[in-house]
This record gives structure tokens, C-alpha cells and sequence, in this order.
């Protein structure tokens, strides 16, 4: 709206003090509907910005806000995440593929963003919402702002809205669907959007500045399979730092193709949405490729605090997680046990197999931007395939006696 301000002087005479007279100003607003503010020099834009967004949840509830990145019309599942940094690498990871992430920090954007932190070169998240726009960015990595960032890459954005109630809401009503437009659909399998579409060879390792946990490393080099369902930079950049040579294969590619390869190891990578969803890739998917079902959470697991209980080595690792669904360990065959825990809500958090060879965790051991409790897992990773190894040599050997 347009407000046009008129000052003018005028005398009240005070009911208690009735002999004084009090000379005051009267501010006489007058507004309209056009979105300019009007005055004798001609109409300008407002110095600040109005509401221009609204986020409507599946329960019914309007939230209003204002928009940064890109203007358009969007559909997504709300999660919120409980990260206190780390927001260029949660909105270019490919878990959050179709959703909404709610930040419950409360200011955002204050390191801007640099291109060294992406876990991929775009992003896939549906949009960002937050409480509080950094006006201003303060970091020597820093290359642009968050809101230029978002735009460039088709990325909505809504801030100054109650992120804390609608946390509230999710943990008590579970993810729902929230819509910044009158789109009513979006795409079940969200994983082909994600994958790559052919194979490449992934060589790049963790830079020397950020490398941690490097005991007991490997000089041997393994040939590994990845199978791209919505992989993420660090988690290749961890294995090539193990000593694996990384192919990586879009999410369709054929198992027969694999085993023509003939790597020393397969990985299977996260990725977004219900498995259930993308029949193509369940033969390959571990949970469900056992025998194994899956649910829908709650309100899922989002964020860098989640406290796992290891039960083969009865230690607790603070994990970073991203996923609405959980595999019942009820449904899972004999010969597949359950290995972690989550402490939260008690779910089934890692699997694993000594008569398949195989493990499988429900959380991103990879971990950027933090924490690091669970990376020990890629070293036993590298051990599974240098026993299996070890044990093919013994048997050529003694085949070709």
C-alpha cells in the first residue's frame, strides 16, 4: 500500500492540568492499494521489504512471509532441520530433493556462500525457510549472498515467518505438505531426478585443509561401484580419500553391468523419498532388497544432533540425518541384524549381513559439515573388501595348484 503522511499542529487542552495547553502533532495516514509511496516528488518504492509470500501447510494453517531467491510457485514436504551451520551444504544435498527445509537456527545467510562447500554443483531442495535474512555476509570464502545463490539456481526462499510454531506443529502433527502456490502435485520418484545419467570416474579426495580421521589408512587401491541415487561430493571424496577408485552409475544401471566390472565393492547411496516408490532401483536398495519394509515417520529425522547407538561396539556416534522413512526391523529375515540405533525414537538406524558381506546405515556418515563420530565406517568398509579380496587371491591360488 501507499501512505501519504500529513503533519499538522493543534492544541488539546489537558483534563487534569486544565489551565495548560499542550501543542502536539497529528499524523494523518492515508493509504491505497497500488504498492508505491506517494508524496508531492512522485511515487517511490518502499525502503523496506512488505510480505509477499505465503507458505499454506496440508492442516490448513497460513503462514505469511517474505520471499528471497527465486519467485514461483512451489509444492513440498516441510522438515525441519536442526543444524546450526552448514545451510549451503544441507540446500545442495540431494536428500532434500522435493522438501521444504525449515531451519530452526534462527539466522541464516550470515557467511553467504562459497563454491568449496557444495556437496553438489545444484540444488534440489524444493525451498528454504527460515526465520531471520542476513542483511549482510561476513566470511572471507564468502563469493555471493544467499538469497543471489538461491535465485541463480531457481531456488524460492521465504524468511520473517515463525519457524519455531511450525516446528512445534511438525513434531506434533509429523511432516506435511506445504505449498508457496496453488500447485497441487509433485513427482513420487524423486530419485531420476537427482542420479546422474551415465557413468563417470569420480578421483578427487577430501582437501589436505579439511582431512580428519586418517589412521589406519589403506595404501592398497579398491575398485568401487556407486550407485547414484542422489549422491552427495563428500561421500565420494571420503571413499577416494580410503584409496577406492570410484565409478559412479546412474540409479537404473543394470546389475549385470556391475558385475561385468568386476569391482572389489558396491555402494549404494542416500537419496530422497520412499523406496518403496522406485521399484526399478529396490532390487538394489538393501532394506527393502532383503526382504525388508519400509514406514513413514512421524516427523523423520533432519538434522546434526541425532544420538545412534552402535550395538556391535556399544558406543554412542552424534549422526547427521535427512529421511521421513524407516526400515520395521520386524519385517527383516533371519541373517540380517540390526546394528545401530536410534536413540530418539528407538528406530532401526543400520543394518548388516556377514553371510551377504554387506552393512547399511540410515544416517550420512559422510557428515559434512559435521559431525565426524561416524566416519570409522568407510575404514570398515575398506576392511570388508580387503577380506573378501584377501580370501579370492587364497582361493585362485589354490585353484591354480
Amino acid at each position: 500500500m501507499d501512505c501519504c503522511l500529513r503533519i499538522h499542529n493543534a492544541t488539546i487542552t489537558s483534563p487534569i492540568f486544565s489551565k495548560k495547553s499542550a501543542n502536539f502533532r497529528v499524523f494523518t495516514v492515508k493509504c491505497s492499494s497500488d504498492g508505491a509511496l506517494s508524496g508531492a516528488a512522485g511515487v517511490v518504492e518502499r525502503p523496506w521489504k512488505v510480505a509477499d509470500a505465503r507458505l499454506v501447510l496440508e492442516d490448513g494453517s497460513i503462514w505469511k512471509a517474505k520471499s528471497f531467491g527465486a519467485r514461483e510457485t512451489q509444492v513440498g514436504e516441510v522438515v525441519f532441520n536442526t543444524f546450526l551451520t552448514g545451510y549451503q551444504e544441507i540446500i545442495t544435498d540431494p536428500s532434500y530433493a522435493g522438501q521444504f527445509v525449515l531451519m530452526t537456527n534462527p539466522h541464516i545467510g550470515n557467511t553467504g556462500v562459497n563454491f568449496g562447500d557444495e556437496e553438489l554443483m545444484q540444488c534440489f531442495l524444493a525451498g528454504l525457510v527460515i526465520r531471520s535474512l542476513s542483511i549482510s555476509t561476513s566470511n572471507w570464502r564468502c563469493k555471493e549472498t544467499l538469497g543471489d545463490y538461491l535465485a541463480e539456481r531457481n531456488i524460492m526462499g521465504i524468511y520473517d515467518v515463525d519457524t519455531r510454531a511450525i516446528t512445534r506443529r511438525l513434531r506434533e502433527d509429523g511432516s506435511l505438505i506445504g505449498v508457496l502456490s496453488t500447485e497441487n502435485s509433485k513427482s513420487v520418484d524423486l530419485i531420476s531426478g537427482v542420479s546422474c545419467k551415465s557413468p563417470y570416474e569420480w578421483i578427487d579426495r577430501t582437501a589436505s585443509d579439511w582431512e580428519f580421521n586418517d589412521n589406519g589408512r589403506n595404501k592398497e587401491t579398491f575398485n568401487v561401484v556407486a550407485y547414484d541415487f542422489g549422491i552427495k561430493h563428500n561421500i565420494l571424496q571420503r571413499l577416494a580419500s580410503y584409496g577406492c577408485k570410484i565409478t559412479v552409475v546412474p540409479s537404473t544401471w543394470p546389475a549385470s553391468e556391475t558385475l561385468k566390472m568386476k569391482p572389489d565393492g558396491v555402494l549404494f547411496s542416500n537419496g530422497p523419498g520412499d523406496p518403496s516408490a522406485v521399484p526399478y532401483a529396490v532390487e538394489a536398495l538393501l532394506g527393502q532388497a532383503l526382504g525388508g519394509k519400509t514406514f513413514k515417520m512421524k516427523f523423520g529425522h533432519h538434522g546434526g544432533n541425532h544420538p545412534v547407538r552402535n550395538l556391535r561396539n556399544d558406543c554412542v556416534e552424534i549422526s547427521a540425518q535427512n529421511h521421513n522413512y524407516a526400515v520395521d526391523p520386524k519385517s527383516l529375515p533371519d541373517g540380517v541384524e540390526v546394528t545401530h540405533v536410534n536413540l530418539n525414537d528407538g528406530s532401526c538406524a543400520g543394518l548388516a549381513s556377514s553371510k551377504m558381506k554387506l552393512m547399511s546405515l540410515q544416517y550420512h556418515p559422510e557428515a559434512s559439515p559435521g559431525t565426524h563420530d561416524s566416519d570409522p565406517v568407510f575404514g570398515e568398509f575398506i576392511q570388508l573388501m580387503k577380506h573378501e579380496k584377501k580370501a579370492y587371491a587364497t582361493i585362485a591360488q589354490r585353484l591354480k595348484q
